[in-house]
Protein backbone atom coordinates (compact mmCIF):
# COMPACT_ATOMS: atom_id res chain seq x y z
CA UNK A 1 0.00 0.00 0.00
CA UNK A 2 1.33 3.47 -0.93
CA UNK A 3 2.01 6.13 1.68
CA UNK A 4 -0.96 8.21 0.57
CA UNK A 5 -3.39 5.27 0.42
CA UNK A 6 -2.92 4.55 4.12
CA UNK A 7 -3.44 8.22 4.96
CA UNK A 8 -6.68 8.31 2.96
CA UNK A 9 -7.91 5.20 4.79
CA UNK A 10 -7.22 6.91 8.10
CA UNK A 11 -9.15 10.02 7.02
CA UNK A 12 -12.13 7.85 6.09
CA UNK A 13 -12.06 5.97 9.37
CA UNK A 14 -11.70 9.14 11.47
CA UNK A 15 -14.43 11.16 9.75
CA UNK A 16 -16.83 11.06 12.77
CA UNK A 17 -14.10 12.31 15.10
CA UNK A 18 -13.06 14.97 12.58
CA UNK A 19 -16.63 16.24 12.51
CA UNK A 20 -16.75 16.32 16.30
CA UNK A 21 -13.69 18.56 16.35
CA UNK A 22 -15.10 20.83 13.65
CA UNK A 23 -18.39 21.12 15.54
CA UNK A 24 -16.52 22.15 18.70
CA UNK A 25 -14.89 25.00 16.78
CA UNK A 26 -18.14 25.99 15.06
CA UNK A 27 -19.87 26.35 18.41
CA UNK A 28 -17.56 29.25 19.34
CA UNK A 29 -19.23 32.52 18.15
CA UNK A 30 -15.99 34.16 16.99
CA UNK A 31 -17.57 37.22 15.32
CA UNK A 32 -14.65 39.57 14.79
CA UNK A 33 -16.65 42.68 13.89
CA UNK A 34 -18.55 42.72 17.19
CA UNK A 35 -16.56 43.85 20.26
CA UNK A 36 -18.94 41.82 22.43
CA UNK A 37 -17.36 38.67 20.95
CA UNK A 38 -13.72 39.57 21.53
CA UNK A 39 -13.42 36.90 24.21
CA UNK A 40 -14.97 34.35 21.85
CA UNK A 41 -12.38 35.17 19.18
CA UNK A 42 -9.61 34.54 21.69
CA UNK A 43 -11.34 31.33 22.78
CA UNK A 44 -11.37 30.10 19.18
CA UNK A 45 -7.66 30.90 18.82
CA UNK A 46 -6.88 29.07 22.06
CA UNK A 47 -8.99 26.09 20.97
CA UNK A 48 -6.99 25.83 17.75
CA UNK A 49 -3.67 26.04 19.57
CA UNK A 50 -4.59 23.23 21.94
CA UNK A 51 -5.87 21.07 19.08
CA UNK A 52 -2.72 21.63 17.01
CA UNK A 53 -0.55 20.66 19.95
CA UNK A 54 -2.20 17.23 19.99
CA UNK A 55 -0.84 16.69 16.46
CA UNK A 56 2.66 17.77 17.47
CA UNK A 57 2.68 21.34 16.22
CA UNK A 58 4.52 23.95 18.24
CA UNK A 59 1.58 26.34 18.41
CA UNK A 60 0.89 29.63 20.12
CA UNK A 61 -1.59 32.49 20.35
CA UNK A 62 0.04 35.70 19.12
CA UNK A 63 -1.47 38.95 20.36
CA UNK A 64 -2.12 41.84 17.98
CA UNK A 65 -3.80 45.21 18.49
CA UNK A 66 -7.00 43.41 17.49
CA UNK A 67 -7.86 39.71 17.63
CA UNK A 68 -4.99 37.24 18.02
CA UNK A 69 -3.21 35.22 15.38
CA UNK A 70 -2.50 31.53 15.67
CA UNK A 71 0.96 30.46 14.49
CA UNK A 72 2.10 26.84 14.49
CA UNK A 73 5.14 24.99 13.15
CA UNK A 74 5.92 21.34 12.43
CA UNK A 75 9.19 20.04 11.08
CA UNK A 76 9.39 17.81 8.01
CA UNK A 77 11.95 15.52 6.41
CA UNK A 78 15.31 16.96 5.42
CA UNK A 79 15.13 18.58 2.02
CA UNK A 80 11.34 18.77 1.98
CA UNK A 81 9.63 22.03 1.01
CA UNK A 82 8.44 24.53 3.57
CA UNK A 83 4.71 25.17 3.17
CA UNK A 84 2.64 27.96 4.75
CA UNK A 85 -1.08 27.31 5.13
CA UNK A 86 -3.44 30.22 5.82
CA UNK A 87 -7.03 30.27 7.06
CA UNK A 88 -9.20 32.42 9.31
CA UNK A 89 -11.16 31.41 12.39
CA UNK A 90 -13.36 34.51 12.65
CA UNK A 91 -16.87 34.57 11.19
CA UNK A 92 -19.47 37.03 9.95
CA UNK A 93 -22.33 38.29 12.15
CA UNK A 94 -25.49 36.20 11.98
CA UNK A 95 -28.10 38.95 11.62
CA UNK A 96 -30.96 38.68 10.93
CA UNK A 97 -31.21 35.78 13.35
CA UNK A 98 -34.92 35.26 12.56
CA UNK A 99 -34.03 33.97 9.07
CA UNK A 100 -31.95 31.06 10.36
CA UNK A 101 -33.62 27.64 10.38
CA UNK A 102 -31.40 26.53 13.28
CA UNK A 103 -29.15 28.12 15.88
CA UNK A 104 -26.15 29.37 13.82
CA UNK A 105 -23.76 28.23 16.53
CA UNK A 106 -25.31 24.79 17.07
CA UNK A 107 -23.99 22.87 14.02
CA UNK A 108 -25.81 19.86 12.66
CA UNK A 109 -25.71 17.35 9.82
CA UNK A 110 -28.83 17.76 7.68
CA UNK A 111 -30.06 16.40 4.38
CA UNK A 112 -31.13 19.06 1.90
CA UNK A 113 -32.89 19.03 -1.46
CA UNK A 114 -31.20 16.61 -3.83
CA UNK A 115 -30.29 14.25 -1.00
CA UNK A 116 -27.03 16.03 -0.15
CA UNK A 117 -25.79 15.87 3.42
CA UNK A 118 -24.53 19.22 4.71
CA UNK A 119 -22.96 20.73 7.81
CA UNK A 120 -24.97 23.71 9.02
CA UNK A 121 -23.87 26.75 11.01
CA UNK A 122 -21.97 30.02 10.77
CA UNK A 123 -18.39 29.41 9.69
CA UNK A 124 -19.10 25.92 8.36
CA UNK A 125 -17.94 27.03 4.90
CA UNK A 126 -16.26 30.39 5.56
CA UNK A 127 -13.75 29.52 6.86
CA UNK A 128 -13.67 27.10 9.78
CA UNK A 129 -14.78 24.12 7.72
CA UNK A 130 -12.15 24.86 5.09
CA UNK A 131 -9.44 25.57 7.68
CA UNK A 132 -10.01 22.26 9.45
CA UNK A 133 -9.61 20.28 6.22
CA UNK A 134 -5.89 20.91 6.26
CA UNK A 135 -5.59 20.32 9.99
CA UNK A 136 -7.33 16.97 9.65
CA UNK A 137 -5.14 16.00 6.69
CA UNK A 138 -2.07 16.72 8.83
CA UNK A 139 -3.57 14.74 11.70
CA UNK A 140 -4.02 11.68 9.49
CA UNK A 141 -0.48 11.93 8.08
CA UNK A 142 0.97 12.15 11.59
CA UNK A 143 -1.13 9.26 12.91
CA UNK A 144 -0.14 6.93 10.07
CA UNK A 145 3.49 7.87 9.45
CA UNK A 146 4.60 9.51 12.69
CA UNK A 147 5.47 12.76 10.96
CA UNK A 148 4.44 15.14 8.20
CA UNK A 149 5.71 14.94 4.61
CA UNK A 150 6.93 18.55 4.57
CA UNK A 151 7.87 21.34 6.90
CA UNK A 152 4.61 23.13 7.63
CA UNK A 153 3.72 26.49 9.14
CA UNK A 154 0.12 27.40 9.91
CA UNK A 155 -1.18 30.97 10.12
CA UNK A 156 -4.77 31.38 11.28
CA UNK A 157 -6.16 34.90 11.42
CA UNK A 158 -8.96 36.31 13.56
CA UNK A 159 -9.82 39.50 11.67
CA UNK A 160 -10.40 38.48 8.04
CA UNK A 161 -14.10 39.30 8.24
CA UNK A 162 -13.34 42.77 9.64
CA UNK A 163 -10.74 43.94 7.14
CA UNK A 164 -7.57 42.29 8.54
CA UNK A 165 -6.22 45.48 10.16
CA UNK A 166 -3.51 43.61 12.08
CA UNK A 167 -2.39 41.28 9.31
CA UNK A 168 0.06 43.40 7.32
CA UNK A 169 1.97 44.65 10.40
CA UNK A 170 2.09 41.07 11.69
CA UNK A 171 3.45 39.71 8.40
CA UNK A 172 6.05 42.47 8.22
CA UNK A 173 7.17 41.96 11.82
CA UNK A 174 7.34 38.17 11.52
CA UNK A 175 8.46 37.77 7.91
CA UNK A 176 11.56 35.72 8.75
CA UNK A 177 9.51 33.21 10.73
CA UNK A 178 6.62 32.91 8.25
CA UNK A 179 8.40 32.94 4.90
CA UNK A 180 8.10 29.59 3.12
CA UNK A 181 8.52 28.12 -0.36
CA UNK A 182 4.90 28.84 -1.14
CA UNK A 183 1.61 29.52 0.59
CA UNK A 184 -1.64 27.61 0.46
CA UNK A 185 -5.01 29.30 0.95
CA UNK A 186 -8.29 27.42 1.41
CA UNK A 187 -10.89 30.18 1.11
CA UNK A 188 -12.21 29.56 -2.41
CA UNK A 189 -14.58 27.08 -4.02
CA UNK A 190 -15.28 24.26 -6.43
CA UNK A 191 -16.33 24.86 -10.04
CA UNK A 192 -19.28 22.55 -9.36
CA UNK A 193 -20.11 19.69 -7.02
CA UNK A 194 -17.90 17.22 -8.90
CA UNK A 195 -15.18 19.50 -10.32
CA UNK A 196 -12.41 20.90 -8.11
CA UNK A 197 -10.81 24.21 -9.02
CA UNK A 198 -7.53 26.01 -8.51
CA UNK A 199 -7.72 29.79 -8.66
CA UNK A 200 -4.83 31.44 -10.50
CA UNK A 201 -6.07 35.01 -10.78
CA UNK A 202 -7.68 37.52 -8.42
CA UNK A 203 -8.72 41.00 -9.48
CA UNK A 204 -7.39 43.94 -7.51
CA UNK A 205 -9.53 46.76 -6.21
CA UNK A 206 -9.53 50.55 -6.00
CA UNK A 207 -12.35 52.33 -4.18
CA UNK A 208 -13.05 56.02 -4.70
CA UNK A 209 -15.76 58.34 -3.41
CA UNK A 210 -16.25 61.76 -4.99
CA UNK A 211 -18.24 64.84 -4.00
CA UNK A 212 -19.01 67.61 -6.50
CA UNK A 213 -20.13 70.99 -5.13
CA UNK A 214 -21.55 74.08 -6.82
CA UNK A 215 -23.81 76.66 -5.09
CA UNK A 216 -23.44 77.36 -1.37
CA UNK A 217 -26.91 75.92 -0.65
CA UNK A 218 -29.73 73.97 -2.27
CA UNK A 219 -31.58 76.17 -4.76
CA UNK A 220 -35.19 76.56 -5.88
CA UNK A 221 -35.22 74.92 -9.33
CA UNK A 222 -37.78 77.41 -10.66
CA UNK A 223 -35.89 80.48 -9.56
CA UNK A 224 -32.38 79.26 -10.46
CA UNK A 225 -32.99 76.43 -12.97
CA UNK A 226 -31.23 77.03 -16.28
CA UNK A 227 -28.72 79.45 -14.79
CA UNK A 228 -27.12 77.66 -11.82
CA UNK A 229 -24.79 74.66 -12.18
CA UNK A 230 -26.43 71.41 -11.08
CA UNK A 231 -23.96 69.00 -9.41
CA UNK A 232 -26.23 66.04 -10.15
CA UNK A 233 -26.08 66.76 -13.88
CA UNK A 234 -22.33 67.43 -13.76
CA UNK A 235 -21.71 64.16 -11.92
CA UNK A 236 -23.97 62.15 -14.23
CA UNK A 237 -22.14 63.51 -17.30
CA UNK A 238 -18.71 62.69 -15.87
CA UNK A 239 -19.69 59.17 -14.87
CA UNK A 240 -21.43 58.65 -18.20
CA UNK A 241 -18.11 59.39 -19.90
CA UNK A 242 -16.36 56.52 -18.08
CA UNK A 243 -17.24 54.01 -20.83
CA UNK A 244 -17.40 54.22 -24.60
CA UNK A 245 -20.04 52.59 -26.79
CA UNK A 246 -18.12 49.27 -26.81
CA UNK A 247 -17.92 49.03 -23.02
CA UNK A 248 -14.25 49.99 -22.73
CA UNK A 249 -13.17 52.30 -19.91
CA UNK A 250 -12.10 55.68 -21.28
CA UNK A 251 -9.81 56.88 -18.48
CA UNK A 252 -6.40 57.65 -20.04
CA UNK A 253 -3.83 54.86 -19.59
CA UNK A 254 -6.43 52.70 -17.83
CA UNK A 255 -5.33 49.58 -19.72
CA UNK A 256 -1.61 50.00 -19.02
CA UNK A 257 -0.38 46.66 -17.69
CA UNK A 258 -3.41 44.71 -18.91
CA UNK A 259 -2.37 41.59 -20.80
CA UNK A 260 -4.44 39.34 -23.01
CA UNK A 261 -5.27 35.98 -21.42
CA UNK A 262 -3.46 33.09 -23.15
CA UNK A 263 -5.56 31.46 -25.87
CA UNK A 264 -5.33 28.00 -24.31
CA UNK A 265 -6.65 29.37 -21.02
CA UNK A 266 -9.58 31.07 -22.76
CA UNK A 267 -10.33 27.81 -24.52
CA UNK A 268 -10.29 25.92 -21.21
CA UNK A 269 -12.75 28.44 -19.76
CA UNK A 270 -15.03 28.07 -22.77
CA UNK A 271 -14.88 24.30 -22.29
CA UNK A 272 -16.47 24.75 -18.86
CA UNK A 273 -19.71 25.26 -20.78
CA UNK A 274 -21.11 28.26 -18.92
CA UNK A 275 -22.92 30.63 -21.29
CA UNK A 276 -23.90 34.25 -20.77
CA UNK A 277 -27.48 33.06 -20.32
CA UNK A 278 -26.37 30.56 -17.64
CA UNK A 279 -24.45 33.25 -15.77
CA UNK A 280 -26.88 36.14 -16.07
CA UNK A 281 -30.20 34.32 -16.22
CA UNK A 282 -30.55 33.62 -12.49
CA UNK A 283 -30.28 37.38 -11.77
CA UNK A 284 -32.85 38.31 -14.41
CA UNK A 285 -30.40 39.46 -17.12
CA UNK A 286 -29.26 38.02 -20.43
CA UNK A 287 -26.79 40.27 -22.29
CA UNK A 288 -23.24 41.03 -21.03
CA UNK A 289 -22.72 44.77 -20.64
CA UNK A 290 -18.92 44.93 -20.53
CA UNK A 291 -16.37 45.00 -23.32
CA UNK A 292 -17.88 43.62 -26.48
CA UNK A 293 -16.60 40.37 -27.96
CA UNK A 294 -15.54 38.74 -24.68
CA UNK A 295 -17.07 35.85 -22.74
CA UNK A 296 -18.56 36.29 -19.29
CA UNK A 297 -15.66 34.30 -17.81
CA UNK A 298 -13.13 36.66 -19.38
CA UNK A 299 -15.14 39.72 -18.38
CA UNK A 300 -15.43 38.69 -14.74
CA UNK A 301 -12.08 36.95 -14.26
CA UNK A 302 -9.53 38.64 -16.50
CA UNK A 303 -10.69 42.12 -17.54
CA UNK A 304 -10.64 45.38 -15.55
CA UNK A 305 -13.82 47.27 -14.69
CA UNK A 306 -15.12 50.63 -13.58
CA UNK A 307 -18.42 50.34 -11.73
CA UNK A 308 -20.62 53.02 -10.18
CA UNK A 309 -21.64 51.57 -6.83
CA UNK A 310 -23.74 54.47 -5.58
CA UNK A 311 -24.96 57.95 -6.57
CA UNK A 312 -26.91 60.46 -4.53
CA UNK A 313 -27.64 64.16 -4.31
CA UNK A 314 -30.53 66.50 -3.67
CA UNK A 315 -33.88 65.41 -2.31
CA UNK A 316 -34.51 61.66 -2.25
CA UNK A 317 -37.26 61.40 0.35
CA UNK A 318 -40.96 60.77 -0.08
CA UNK A 319 -42.91 63.09 -2.30
CA UNK A 320 -41.27 65.76 -4.42
CA UNK A 321 -39.01 68.72 -3.71
CA UNK A 322 -37.96 70.98 -6.58
CA UNK A 323 -34.37 71.81 -5.73
CA UNK A 324 -31.02 72.06 -7.43
CA UNK A 325 -28.72 70.41 -4.89
CA UNK A 326 -25.59 72.08 -3.63
CA UNK A 327 -23.61 68.84 -3.91
CA UNK A 328 -23.72 65.37 -5.45
CA UNK A 329 -21.87 62.20 -4.51
CA UNK A 330 -20.82 58.90 -6.01
CA UNK A 331 -18.87 55.81 -5.04
CA UNK A 332 -16.90 54.08 -7.77
CA UNK A 333 -14.91 50.86 -7.65
CA UNK A 334 -12.30 49.64 -10.11
CA UNK A 335 -11.47 45.95 -10.40
CA UNK A 336 -7.91 45.57 -11.63
CA UNK A 337 -6.09 42.79 -13.48
CA UNK A 338 -2.55 41.75 -14.29
CA UNK A 339 -0.07 44.62 -13.77
CA UNK A 340 -2.41 47.58 -13.37
CA UNK A 341 -1.12 50.01 -10.75
CA UNK A 342 -3.77 50.95 -8.15
CA UNK A 343 -2.14 54.32 -7.42
CA UNK A 344 -1.96 55.19 -11.11
CA UNK A 345 -5.60 54.18 -11.63
CA UNK A 346 -6.69 56.45 -8.77
CA UNK A 347 -4.58 59.38 -9.97
CA UNK A 348 -5.78 59.04 -13.56
CA UNK A 349 -9.41 58.83 -12.50
CA UNK A 350 -9.11 61.96 -10.39
CA UNK A 351 -7.57 63.83 -13.31
CA UNK A 352 -10.32 62.46 -15.57
CA UNK A 353 -12.88 64.08 -13.25
CA UNK A 354 -11.02 67.37 -12.94
CA UNK A 355 -10.70 67.66 -16.71
CA UNK A 356 -14.50 67.52 -17.02
CA UNK A 357 -15.34 69.85 -14.15
CA UNK A 358 -17.15 73.00 -15.36
CA UNK A 359 -16.78 76.50 -13.96
CA UNK A 360 -18.23 77.20 -10.49
CA UNK A 361 -17.88 73.53 -9.48
CA UNK A 362 -15.34 71.92 -7.17
CA UNK A 363 -14.55 68.30 -6.40
CA UNK A 364 -13.39 66.44 -3.31
CA UNK A 365 -12.04 62.88 -3.39
CA UNK A 366 -12.28 60.31 -0.61
CA UNK A 367 -10.17 57.15 -1.21
CA UNK A 368 -11.41 53.78 0.01
CA UNK A 369 -8.39 51.52 -0.21
CA UNK A 370 -6.58 49.85 -3.07
CA UNK A 371 -4.81 46.60 -3.84
CA UNK A 372 -3.19 45.20 -6.99
CA UNK A 373 -4.40 42.16 -8.88
CA UNK A 374 -2.84 38.77 -8.34
CA UNK A 375 -1.87 36.68 -11.35
CA UNK A 376 -0.20 33.36 -10.62
CA UNK A 377 1.78 31.35 -13.10
CA UNK A 378 -0.34 28.93 -15.12
CA UNK A 379 2.58 26.48 -15.32
CA UNK A 380 3.83 26.67 -11.73
CA UNK A 381 5.16 23.22 -10.72
CA UNK A 382 3.21 23.43 -7.46
CA UNK A 383 0.01 24.17 -9.39
CA UNK A 384 0.58 21.33 -11.84
CA UNK A 385 1.18 18.85 -9.01
CA UNK A 386 -1.86 20.07 -7.09
CA UNK A 387 -4.05 19.83 -10.18
CA UNK A 388 -3.04 16.22 -10.64
CA UNK A 389 -3.68 15.42 -6.98
CA UNK A 390 -7.15 16.96 -7.07
CA UNK A 391 -8.01 15.17 -10.29
CA UNK A 392 -7.14 11.85 -8.63
CA UNK A 393 -9.66 12.52 -5.84
CA UNK A 394 -12.69 13.99 -7.61
CA UNK A 395 -14.92 12.59 -10.38
CA UNK A 396 -13.82 15.28 -12.84
CA UNK A 397 -10.46 16.79 -13.72
CA UNK A 398 -9.46 19.88 -11.72
CA UNK A 399 -9.80 23.15 -13.63
CA UNK A 400 -7.84 26.37 -13.34
CA UNK A 401 -10.06 29.40 -12.95
CA UNK A 402 -9.82 33.02 -11.89
CA UNK A 403 -12.03 35.06 -9.57
CA UNK A 404 -13.65 38.42 -10.02
CA UNK A 405 -13.27 39.30 -6.37
CA UNK A 406 -10.22 39.97 -4.26
CA UNK A 407 -8.41 38.03 -1.50
CA UNK A 408 -5.91 40.62 -0.20
CA UNK A 409 -3.89 38.06 1.80
CA UNK A 410 -2.52 36.61 -1.44
CA UNK A 411 -1.06 39.97 -2.39
CA UNK A 412 0.26 40.44 1.13
CA UNK A 413 2.10 37.12 0.90
CA UNK A 414 3.74 38.33 -2.30
CA UNK A 415 4.58 41.76 -0.90
CA UNK A 416 5.79 40.90 2.59
CA UNK A 417 6.94 37.29 2.27
CA UNK A 418 7.86 37.05 -1.41
CA UNK A 419 5.70 33.96 -1.93
CA UNK A 420 3.19 32.85 -4.50
CA UNK A 421 0.06 31.07 -3.29
CA UNK A 422 -1.92 28.01 -4.21
CA UNK A 423 -5.63 28.77 -3.89
CA UNK A 424 -7.69 25.63 -3.45
CA UNK A 425 -11.10 25.52 -1.81
CA UNK A 426 -14.11 23.24 -1.61
CA UNK A 427 -16.98 25.64 -1.01
CA UNK A 428 -20.01 25.54 -3.33
CA UNK A 429 -21.87 28.48 -4.79
CA UNK A 430 -24.95 27.68 -2.70
CA UNK A 431 -23.13 27.62 0.66
CA UNK A 432 -24.75 30.93 1.64
CA UNK A 433 -21.58 32.38 3.12
CA UNK A 434 -22.19 35.71 4.91
CA UNK A 435 -25.93 34.91 4.80
CA UNK A 436 -28.39 33.13 7.07
CA UNK A 437 -28.33 29.32 6.89
CA UNK A 438 -24.70 28.95 5.89
CA UNK A 439 -23.78 25.34 5.13
CA UNK A 440 -20.88 23.20 3.93
CA UNK A 441 -21.40 19.97 2.05
CA UNK A 442 -20.32 16.89 3.97
CA UNK A 443 -18.71 15.72 0.74
CA UNK A 444 -16.69 18.94 0.62
CA UNK A 445 -15.43 18.31 4.14
CA UNK A 446 -14.62 14.63 3.61
CA UNK A 447 -13.13 14.76 0.13
CA UNK A 448 -11.58 18.15 0.83
CA UNK A 449 -9.57 16.57 3.66
CA UNK A 450 -8.53 13.75 1.35
CA UNK A 451 -7.63 16.31 -1.30
CA UNK A 452 -5.26 18.21 0.97
CA UNK A 453 -3.61 14.93 1.98
CA UNK A 454 -3.08 14.16 -1.71
CA UNK A 455 -1.72 17.67 -2.37
CA UNK A 456 0.72 17.33 0.52
CA UNK A 457 1.84 14.02 -0.92
CA UNK A 458 2.28 15.46 -4.42
CA UNK A 459 4.11 18.70 -3.60
CA UNK A 460 6.39 17.09 -1.02
CA UNK A 461 7.30 14.09 -3.18
CA UNK A 462 6.36 11.82 -0.30
CA UNK A 463 4.91 8.91 -2.29
CA UNK A 464 6.89 5.72 -2.23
Amino acid sequence: MSRIASVLERIDADLPQSLDRLFSLLRIPSISTDPAHAADCRRAAEWLVEDLKTIGFVASVRDTPGHPMVVAHHEGPAGSPHLLFYGHYDVQPVDPLSLWHDDPFDPKIKTIEGGHEVITGRGSSDDKGQLMLFVEACRAWKAVHGGLPARITLLFEGEEESGSPSLKPFLEANAAELKADFAMVCDTGMWDRETPAICVGLRGLVGQEITIRAANRDLHSGEFGGAAANPNRVLAKILGDLHDETGRVTIPDFYDGVEETPTQILQSWTALGETAEDFLGPIGLSVPSGEQGRTVQELTWARPTAEINGMWGGYTGAGFKTVIPAEAHAKISFRLVHKQNPDAIRDNFQQFVRDRLPADCSVEFHPHGGSPAIQLSYDSPFLVKAQGALSDEWPKTAVTIAMGGSIPIVGDFQTYLGMESLLVGFALSDDRIHSPNEKYDLQSFHKGTRSWARILDAVSGASA
